[in-house]
């Protein structure tokens, strides 16, 4: 029955239902009215993207409404709207927008997941259309998150955190004392790479683009706990190895940049070793030397994160989602972010876009 709903305090009063008649009856329950950021046709962000309002929905029992309080603005999301990533949401009127944390604003009668309203939760595994002020759908959808950290961070942890989880435990097993390699290191997932990486004990050491900055760049990513940053031209040099000192070969390394980046990080495996590509910044092909295959015997592998989580993985990805806040709560993961409030959703886009130079990344908050 309606009066079985669970609402936020308030909210009845702004939510039309009818006391008297079952859920299923015509104008049970609605959402607020909400504002989306919309696309009709894949394009250009800043020219196909808009903001519009969006009237309310209608939640049916088993259906959660939530408030968003967070969401990021991800390469993924980028390629999303241009309409060159592999999985996108159906056009006209497609809602942008993967991951997120939200308040739960209201709950149908029928739920049965431990959801309360006030609670914080997540779309898990991700879903389309997160950069909007309310969402409503299905109770399976949202995993309970603690809302003892940073909005950003329950906001973030999915894409870029659990990328970096798995590709450490997908491919080589690695013991304490071993070392990683990874280009890419300033990104979100390299800063990540790191954090993990020293909570088990494994060494990494980590390839950077020559730029002003630089050196603040090393420095910041040996705060915290690279064991050796290089910049592409370091590495450059004919006896590579030697550079790394006492720190054992690498057996695993991570690509997310393509290009001579990649290459260096096959001058740097040990014999054996796995080199995986997650990305390619640089838009720039994997080149492989023979001798990498035929006398170092070298393995290529690909990793994306979307394919994993769609393979029965949603138990294990909500376990492993609560172990990361666990270390944000601890101190143990960091990085950089920056919130923008959801009304200068443009000006999140141009920094997202690179039209205001190196920027942190954008995170909207609603």
């Amino acid at each position: 029955m309606a009066s079985a709903l669970r609402l936020l305090p308030s909210t009845a009063a702004r939510l039309r239902f009818s006391r008297s008649l079952p859920f299923s009856a015509a104008a049970s329950l609605f959402s607020p009215p909400s504002k989306a950021v919309l696309y009709d046709q894949h394009g250009p962000p800043d020219q196909v993207l808009r903001v519009a309002d969006v009237p309310p929905a209608e939640l049916g029992e088993r259906d959660v409404c939530v408030k968003m309080l967070a969401a990021p603005i991800n390469p993924s999301d980028i390629n999303r709207v241009q309409g060159v990533y592999p999985v996108r949401p159906p056009l006209p009127a497609a809602v942008a927008g993967y991951e997120g944390v939200a308040q739960v604003h209201a709950v149908g009668p029928a739920v049965t997941r431990p959801i309360s309203p006030g609670d914080w939760v997540i779309p898990s595994p991700p879903s389309f259309g997160t950069w909007q002020t309310y969402i409503v759908k299905p109770e399976d959808v949202w995993h309970k998150v603690r809302d003892d950290v940073p909005a950003e961070y329950a906001a973030t942890v999915t894409v870029n955190p659990l990328t970096a989880l798995r590709m450490l435990k997908d491919f080589v097993e690695l013991n304490p004392g071993d070392a990683i390699v990874q280009n890419g290191a300033t990104s979100i997932v390299g800063q990540c790479v790191i954090q993990l990486a020293k909570v088990q004990g494994i060494r990494t050491i980590n390839i950077i683009r020559d730029r002003p900055g630089s050196e603040e760049a090393k420095e910041k990513l040996k705060q915290l706990g690279a064991d050796e940053v290089f910049t592409e031209s370091q590495l450059d040099v004919k006896n590579v190895k030697t550079l790394l000192g006492a720190l054992p070969e690498p057996a695993l390394g991570f690509n997310c940049v393509g290009g001579n980046a990649a290459s260096l990080i096959l001058k740097l495996l040990r014999q054996g070793g796995t080199m995986v590509t997650y990305g390619g910044m640089s838009k720039k092909p994997v080149t492989v030397s023979t001798s990498s295959f035929i006398f170092k015997d070298l393995s290529l592998r690909g990793f994306w994160l979307q394919k994993w989580m769609n393979s029965d993985k949603a138990e294990d990805c909500r376990i492993m989602i609560d172990y990361l806040l666990a270390l944000v709560q601890e101190g143990k993961l960091k990085y950089e972010m920056e919130l923008t409030p959801f009304s200068e959703f443009g000006l999140a886009l141009d920094k997202s876009l690179g039209k205001h130079g190196s920027q942190p990344k954008q995170v909207l908050r609603f």
